[in-house]
């Protein structure tokens, strides 16, 4: 009896030497040959699953190894090779919980923490790869990628100073880093800080001047100075350096826009679009409801035979040859505006019957709802395409019919969101704009509670000292000002073609939304930001 589990055992021994020497045929078969003699033995199965997974063959390794861990389930390796099997086969959410299991039998083991945080970035699931780097920079504080890495993502979820302390940390270790200084001058614009934000981008260009990312960042950042001309200077030298950075067309789109040269401006961002969207280099979806509308959006293009130009598949969006907006008195609308308190003007029938029905037509068939949020709806933003020349056409009228309301005030940026039937809408927040455009497409047949579906506007402003990531993401601390306050909310339902034109400071939010399924039935809004938010 002896004698023959350490023949089992030499067997296994020699196998594993010729794995290890990169000999997997030899090693498969002392493998498979253990396992004829011995059909539960946990060791060479698994083995052999990670020998199928080197061969490629990850269906057969998942099974295999599957198999080993019914055996024996404490073993963290045999997790760890079963989640790898699992990504490479798509097969993501498997693999973190793989992953998870894991690393449950051996905590703070830093491979797995990595594997982890590296499928959940996978999934979009950017808060849960934080948690997971926080335990992996607890076990390795020195592990400068992890803390750059989180800076990163903390930047992305609007945790500024602590993504502004992590890069921090890591230039301190690590002061050559030209990238960590092109990131926290990121950062500090995010932060409103754009003199600190130059300094730290000048660092990054003096460690190394072919930076395509950092005069990206400095485009951005002169550009919130105000100092236009030498922001678009920058962006098209990063442009020069890589003509293919996305980001560069996008910032340089933002800097046209308030320069009001629009048409140049929606070129940019479209250019940004295409690059960013248009191969489909992006993963997939991660969230149900995003996955729900890629679904029912190929659907409806295929049912309605919309197809698009471009790499987006931008559906119509054309310059209209007569009025987008309705002709309005303005001087009326004008005059609400200045002895209105708080200052909101609602708008009905917007736009013209051409106008409304071409962009209900581009927000259904054009591929431009890239960002999901977890809530439940869909943003479009003029780096992901949605900026066609209607738009243009739409924002230029609005300034030029109501004068008064937009006075000097440039378009500052724009965006579009898209609901599912009956989750969440916009969290309560305030814009970094002087005046805020509000309005609706959606048809009203689609709206089950003609009194709600709309907004639900404040009658106080956000403080004026309040930071962005503050008055637009802090929804904890912007209730309790408001309680604070005695703030009063005013509520405008939804109506198709209506707009709501208001004090972009004042705090507001998606009202309770109850529409019909299907397709052409979600809600749409579109949002344009004209001028600066006051300063303290």
């Amino acid at each position: 009896m002896n004698s023959s589990r350490q023949t089992l055992q030499d067997l296994f021994d020699q196998a594993i030497t010729l794995h290890q020497g990169g000999d997997l045929a030899g090693a498969e078969r002392l493998y498979q040959q253990v396992l004829l003699i011995e059909p539960n033995s946990f060791g060479p199965r698994h083995m052999l699953g990670v020998i199928r997974f080197q061969q490629g063959r990850s269906a057969e390794a998942i099974d295999l190894i599957t198999g080993a861990l019914k055996l024996n389930p404490r073993i963290a390796a045999a997790w760890v090779n079963l989640g790898h099997a699992q990504s490479t086969s798509g097969r993501s959410e498997e693999a973190v919980a793989s992953y998870r299991k894991a690393l449950a039998l051996a905590p703070g083991d830093t491979m797995i923490l990595n594997a982890l945080a590296a499928q959940l970035l996978r999934l979009g699931r950017q808060e849960e790869v934080v948690e997971a780097l926080d335990l992996l920079l607890s076990a390795s504080p020195s592990d400068i990628e992890a803390r750059n890495n989180r800076g990163n993502l903390l930047r992305e979820l609007k945790r500024f100073d602590a993504a502004l302390a992590d890069y921090d940390a890591v230039l301190a270790a690590r002061p050559k880093l030209a990238e960590t200084w092109t990131n926290r001058g990121a950062v500090l614009s995010d932060m409103g800080r754009p003199e600190e934000a130059l300094e730290s981008l000048d660092r990054a260009l003096a460690l190394q001047p072919g930076l395509a990312a950092a005069w990206s960042n400095r485009g951005f950042t002169l550009r919130e100075l105000a100092r236009f001309d030498e922001s678009l200077e920058n962006l098209d030298r990063a442009l020069v350096i890589e003509p293919t950075l996305a980001a560069a067309y996008g910032h340089r789109g933002k800097t046209l826009s308030e320069m009001g040269r629009l048409e140049e401006s929606f070129q940019s961002f479209r250019r940004a679009g295409e690059l960013a969207y248009g191969a489909r280099q992006v993963g997939p979806a991660s969230l149900a409801h995003e996955q729900k509308h890629a679904r029912e959006q190929q659907d409806w293009i295929v049912a309605s035979g919309e197809t698009g130009e471009g790499l987006l598949n931008l559906v119509g969006g054309a310059r209209l040859s007569g009025r987008a907006v309705n002709d309005f008195n303005g001087e009326m609308a004008d005059k609400a505006w200045r002895e209105s308190d708080p200052r909101i003007v609602v708008i009905d029938n917007l736009l013209t019957e051409d106008a409304l029905a071409e962009l209900r037509r581009y927000c259904l068939g054009s591929r431009i709802w890239h960002t999901p949020y977890s809530q439940g709806y869909l943003g479009a933003f003029p780096e992901s395409g949605f900026a066609v020349p209607l738009l243009a056409q739409v924002a230029e009228e609005l300034s030029a019919t109501f004068k008064d309301i937009f006075a000097a005030h440039p378009l500052r940026y724009h965006w579009a969101f898209k609901y599912d039937s009956a989750l969440d809408g916009i969290a309560v927040h305030a814009d970094e704009a002087a005046v805020n455009v509000n309005f609706w497409i959606t048809p009203d047949s689609a709206n089950l509670d003609p009194d709600s579906g709309g907004l639900v506007i404040w009658d106080k402003a956000a403080p004026l000292d309040w930071s962005f990531a503050k008055f637009n993401a802090d929804e904890k601390s912007a209730y309790a000002f408001l309680e604070e306050s005695g703030a009063k909310p005013i509520t405008v339902p939804y109506r198709a073609n209506r707009a709501v034109i208001f004090d972009s400071n004042l705090f507001h939010k998606t009202d309770v939304i109850r529409f019909a399924d299907g397709y052409e039935n979600r809600r749409i809004n579109i949002t344009l930001l004209y001028g600066r938010r006051a300063r303290a």
